[in-house]
């Protein structure tokens, strides 16, 4: 069977960093101090690796804030959303990862179902910083083939759990030495936390920049060398992987000898610079790439001590590459495994760093067992032709499109708690509005194709989560404890200040057309009903304090979107203010209601349980919310 191969363009990208830059001082308030005391070792390997900030998924607590296939998810949405695709359109998905959540079943499987794919081919790529390379071959492979047309492949590395200080402290081999091996703390200062994804097509995006997949080249030297970094066996004293974690008597002797910890062999690590530069040389004689035509080198190097050692083998092979064509953002966003080429090259392509017919070579080698990974990729422009259409939609779609932005909330700084507990809600609004303008209805708002009969079904699908709203905060109010009277009285107002809205609603909802009869007998949508239902149950507990987090997500709706959804309705639509005036009107008045808000925030009522109760409310009420606009007219 013949098939004419096609080119392959990495269309759009996305990356997801969770939380916020962590400075060196800071790490160990995250991964914990073992045993109580700060590491020995930390100060060396970080004077050595550079690494000034990194990111974790883990709070100060060593609480999970993400799964690993939940960033892979969200770098996932965020390459679409960078798109002219829908998720809909995906038919394949490769992914890479160090550790799944689980053991079984493969990660992509978890991703597709966190990200909510429609049912497709999938395949999940096992290893270390390799893997993410050869996830973007899996995809490569099949568009360049023809058998699918829009490909994502994504990495995730979630390492920051595996180096919790509690870990290492329950294990017999740390209780009876009292100290860390070196080979395993010196990942604990070395690896951090991360998700990319790219969407493969083919053909270039048709506007804006692209890059085309040249070749992808992928060696393994297993068989020539012994394993360097590895997890779940010890080393034996001649070098040869030990019993396997899953030979012992139980799970527990396999931890108390630390079979289970991440190690990396010190003695082997150097090689591998060595290794990858001969393989470079190889391709050169091979005549794949020469080096006066590397534009950028994204190279992913473990570690700043490294980077001098490429630099001598490359000058002394004859075949150096100036170091302004050097690109790397390890110093800033740290060592995230298999998906730092993913975030080196979101930084790149997004950045408005590069120009049309550049060349990229990307290098990822692979201390596991010894893998050396190259992409080499031209930078092109889409067609003029489709570019003029889609230049001026994109255009059209930037103007309206604003980058997400929290809402601003004021809380005490000298207060942790408060402190964490803003942070948690700043990035849960972040991912929240990302997600809101992936919704077919506001992404036609965006894109300024949005109709009257559009209007009429969001307004009809609104009313009924609208009436309920004061119900449920008055429901809340009553079950809050006369020593809160404070609060209780902020939730009453509340619920006063919101018990004509649908009013409001119903009104612009008649002006443009609509029947009274129709919206007044109307039902809630299936995603409404989810959202009216977890309310109404959360409101009926005793002092729902965490309803603060809804409030968050309700109320942070009329303070960030309904004026700018008002207004590009108004224009699209030539609609005059009052037609628009519900949307117009929560702008104005949830203000009002983000101060009482604020005043939850600061009460002395709020302990660590109540902080991460809110957070969990605010983003399963984000989630309900995206539901119901996704279910409209789906009774």
């Amino acid at each position: 069977m013949s098939y004419e191969e096609k080119q392959v363009y990495i269309t759009a990208v996305g990356a997801f960093l969770p939380g916020a830059p962590i400075g060196n001082d800071e790490m160990e308030d995250y991964l914990g101090y073992i045993g109580g005391k700060p590491s020995r070792t930390k100060s060396r390997i970080l004077r050595e690796n550079g690494i000034k900030t990194r990111h974790y998924a883990i709070d100060r607590h060593q609480n999970t804030m993400y799964r690993n296939s939940e960033m892979a998810a969200i770098a996932v949405h965020n390459a679409i959303g960078n798109s002219a695709a829908s998720l809909k359109d995906i038919d394949f998905l490769s992914t890479a990862t160090t550790h799944g959540d689980v053991i079984i079943p493969g990660f992509s499987s978890m991703v597709q179902a966190e990200a909510k794919l429609p049912p497709m081919e999938i395949a999940s790529l096992h290893g270390v910083c390799g893997s993410g390379i050869a996830a973007i071959q899996s995809a490569f492979l099949q568009v360049k083939a023809g058998g699918k047309t829009n490909a994502v492949a994504c990495a995730s590395e979630f390492p920051s759990r595996i180096f919790k200080s509690s870990r290492y402290e329950s294990q017999r081999i740390w209780q009876e030495r009292e100290t860390l091996p070196f080979d395993t703390d010196f990942l604990r200062f070395m690896l951090s936390d991360g998700a990319g994804a790219f969407l493969l097509q083919d053909k270039p995006a048709p506007s804006g920049l692209s890059l085309r997949i040249e070749w992808i080249e992928i060696k393994s030297y297993a068989g020539q060398y012994d394993t360097c970094m590895y997890a779940g066996a010890n080393k034996a004293e001649g070098g040869q992987i030990g019993k396997s974690w899953l030979d012992y008597t139980s799970y527990q002797e396999a931890a108390d000898d630390g079979a289970i910890n991440m190690k990396q062999d010190i003695r082997l690590v150097n090689e591998m610079p060595k290794l990858g530069v001969n393989d470079f040389f190889k391709l050169v004689d091979e005549g794949k790439v020469a080096a006066s035509d590397i534009d950028w080198m994204a190279c992913h190097y473990s570690s700043h001590f490294f980077r001098s050692e490429v630099f001598r083998l490359l000058e002394l092979g004859g075949a150096p590459i100036p170091e302004e064509k050097w690109f790397t953002n390890l110093y800033a966003k740290g060592n995230t495994g298999s998906a730092s080429i993913f975030i080196m090259l979101e930084e790149l392509l997004n950045g408005d760093r590069l120009k049309e017919n550049e060349k990229i070579l990307c290098m990822v080698p692979e201390s596991g067992r010894f893998l050396t990974t190259f992409m080499y990729l031209t930078v092109v422009r889409g067609s003029s032709e489709e570019a003029a259409g889609s230049k001026k939609e994109q255009d059209g779609v930037s103007k309206m499109l604003r980058d997400p932005e929290a809402p601003a909330l004021t809380f005490d700084k000298e207060n942790s708690l408060q402190e964490w507990l803003v942070r948690q809600l700043v990035q849960i609004w972040i991912d929240f509005e990302n997600q809101l303008n992936r919704v077919p209805i506001i992404d036609k708002l965006n894109r300024g194709r949005f109709t009257l009969t559009d209007y009429k079904m969001l307004l009809f699908n609104l009313r009924q989560q609208v009436i309920d709203g004061s119900q449920w905060i008055a429901r809340a109010a009553s079950n809050i404890s006369i020593d809160r009277i404070e609060l209780r009285s902020a939730f009453i107002s509340h619920a006063s200040d919101e018990h004509k809205d649908y009013q409001i609603l119903e009104r612009n909802y008649l002006a443009i057309g609509g029947s009274k009869e129709d919206i007044q007998s109307g039902v809630k949508n299936i995603g409404s009903e989810a959202l009216s239902a977890y309310m109404f149950q959360r409101a009926s507990r005793e002092n729902p304090f965490d309803l603060l987090g809804a409030m968050w997500i309700i109320e942070g709706l009329g303070c960030r979107m309904a004026r700018h959804w008002g207004e590009l309705i108004r224009d699209q639509l030539m609609l005059p203010e009052e037609e628009v005036s519900f949307l117009l009107y929560h702008s104005e008045s949830d203000v009002n209601h983000f101060e009482r808000l604020e005043k939850g925030i600061q009460s002395d009522f709020l302990t660590e349980e109540i902080a991460r109760n809110v957070v969990k409310t605010a983003k399963v009420t984000a989630r309900l919310y995206i539901l119901q606009l996704e279910e409209l007219d789906n009774y």
